[in-house]
């Protein structure tokens, strides 16, 4: 990477953290993918149960794969018979993994769903909440992060997963009411009520959508 970005990077890192820090939640910097695993992995104690949402920044720096193979009891909500009881056992998980749809860079996590699995679990239940969040997820305010959400991520995740709605067919969030929309929840996380819940690890790469 640009030594230029990486350096902008560190500096609005600081920032977030703080930002986050006076929200009663934890913030951390990796330099790469590796050092998120590393520090991931730290925060994630061995016995642990473990599930998450959809989170392609976890797969993307390599922690789903890493707690498939260590000495964790991995809830694979994709290989279970019973997804409802798998997504049921996340209220009571240990940790739930997550990214953001986008984040503001003074600490305001922002999430949209369909299911509502995965916002409900950040909201309430597991005991820990950790985040993989890469820096391009980053935004000035909660308007251009509400945004981001609606019009960067929301289509491509309507793509990924094959739907038929009108952001995927547009590129753009036209504020449907499609049978298939994703955005059915939206979930401003502004401050934790329960300090040391929510982990936010910044990764200075382009992770997820």
């Amino acid at each position: 990477m640009n030594e230029m970005i990486l350096r902008r990077n560190e500096l609005l890192a600081k920032k977030v953290i703080k930002g986050l820090e006076s929200r009663n939640m934890t913030g951390y910097y990796a330099a790469g993918s590796g050092e998120a695993l590393e520090k991931a992995l730290e925060l994630i104690a061995e016995g642990s149960s473990v599930t998450m949402g959809g989170a392609m920044s976890a797969w993307e720096i390599g922690l789903v794969d890493a707690l498939k193979k260590g000495n964790y009891n991995f809830i694979d909500r994709d290989a279970a018979e019973d997804k409802r009881a798998a997504m049921l056992a996340a209220y009571d998980a240990d940790v739930f993994l997550s990214s953001v749809n986008a984040m503001t860079d003074d600490g305001i996590l922002v999430n949209i769903d369909g299911n509502s699995n995965r916002v409900s679990a950040i909201a309430q239940g597991p005991r820990k909440v950790l985040f993989i969040v890469g820096m391009n997820k980053i935004c000035s305010d909660l308007d251009s992060a509400m945004k981001r959400a609606r019009n960067v991520a929301a289509p491509i995740n309507a793509q990924r997963f094959g739907l038929s709605t009108p952001c995927a067919k547009t590129g753009a969030c036209m504020d449907c009411k499609s049978p298939d929309t994703i955005c059915c929840q939206f979930l401003i996380t502004r401050y934790s009520r329960h300090k040391d819940r929510i982990h936010v690890i910044l990764v200075n790469d382009n992770l997820g959508f």
